[in-house]
């Protein structure tokens, strides 16, 4: 009877397009990280803490070469490792962001960049409080068909549609560098633009971007950035929801896939910080359209981390 070898008979969990599971080393210059949180408090869609599973479970269906545009293994260039998801409880708020925190603070602290799976988008405040830590000066480029900038109250500090007011209240970024982009649909309350705008940040509508152009549009950006540390924060359904049905608050007339790939390729040339991925919410999706397209808009990340850091080959 042939004997076989632990690693030759056992497997571990999936990963993100099979990245070796662990923490990141000296060679490793990003790191995947799931946040399987929601706030549990939407009126209606409940259940993005299943987007990292989701999204790494579609990832098998990513390819590591691309021979017209990136003709290289992103995965292994960079070092990628998957450190799977943090142990979180969802609607544990505060408990739940100094875990995240805590967990991104290690990936930080290693030297990669962390590339989160949420979670709805609350997830933000302790990922950009981590980040924050080792990157001044941080400037946040948040493309997303809704601002998340919304006013709170005490009783309810945090949730999904307030994470860009605590970065900058708490000077986590700098909000007069920093830009919302892809904003459209409908809302609960009047004024979400005139708010966002008080707290110094720019808003550039779907209709200005598409107007303008990607690569015009996100030249500016570049300019006004410079070589600062960007926190890049990707909001799912900033998609169409006919190409990313299963986002926690879909709204129509948004990007195709083709137009957010071609978004995502325009950011060439980012000092790109920490990316922060959410609202894959699996029990609204079909087919698994928005987990998958967020695994290959990952992929596309770790393009634009290949060449930030001239390994693209």
């Amino acid at each position: 009877m042939p004997r076989f070898t632990d690693e030759e008979l056992f497997t571990l969990p999936t990963t993100f397009m099979g990245a070796p599971y662990g923490r990141p080393d000296p060679g490793s210059r990003a790191a995947i990280l799931g946040l399987p949180f929601d706030c549990g408090t939407h009126p209606t869609r409940i259940g993005a803490r299943g987007g990292p599973d989701s999204v790494r479970l579609q990832s098998v269906l990513m390819r590591r070469y691309n021979p017209t545009h990136a003709d290289f293994d992103p995965v292994t260039a960079l070092g990628l490792v998957d450190c799977g998801n943090v142990k979180l409880t969802p609607s544990r708020i505060v408990d739940a962001f100094d875990r995240i925190e805590q967990a991104v603070d290690r990936i930080v602290e290693a030297g990669a960049v962390p590339i989160t799976i949420g979670g709805d988008g609350s997830i933000t405040v302790p990922v950009a409080r981590a980040a924050a830590k080792r990157h001044k000066n941080m400037v946040a480029l948040h493309i997303d068909s809704h601002t998340d900038a919304y006013p709170y109250a005490e009783a309810e500090k945090y949730n999904a549609a307030t994470q860009f007011t605590h970065a900058a209240e708490e000077g986590l970024i700098d909000p007069t560098r920093s830009w919302h982009v892809g904003i459209r649909g409908t809302t609960y309350a009047q004024g979400v633009v005139a708010r966002t705008t008080s707290l110094g940040y720019r808003v550039m509508s779907l209709d200005e971007l598409v107007r303008g152009g990607f690569a015009q549009r996100m030249a500016e950006f570049k300019d006004q950035a410079g070589d600062r540390p960007v926190y890049l924060c990707f909001d799912m359904d900033v998609f169409d929801p006919s190409c990313a049905p299963g986002v926690c608050t879909p709204s129509w007339g948004g990007l195709s896939a083709r137009e957010g790939i071609d978004l995502l390729r325009s950011l060439t040339g980012l000092n790109l910080a920490a990316i922060d991925f959410n609202t894959v919410s699996p029990p609204q999706d079909v087919n698994n359209m928005a987990a998958h397209l967020c695994a290959h808009v990952i992929y596309e990340a770790l393009v634009l981390l290949c060449r930030q850091f001239g390994l693209a080959r």
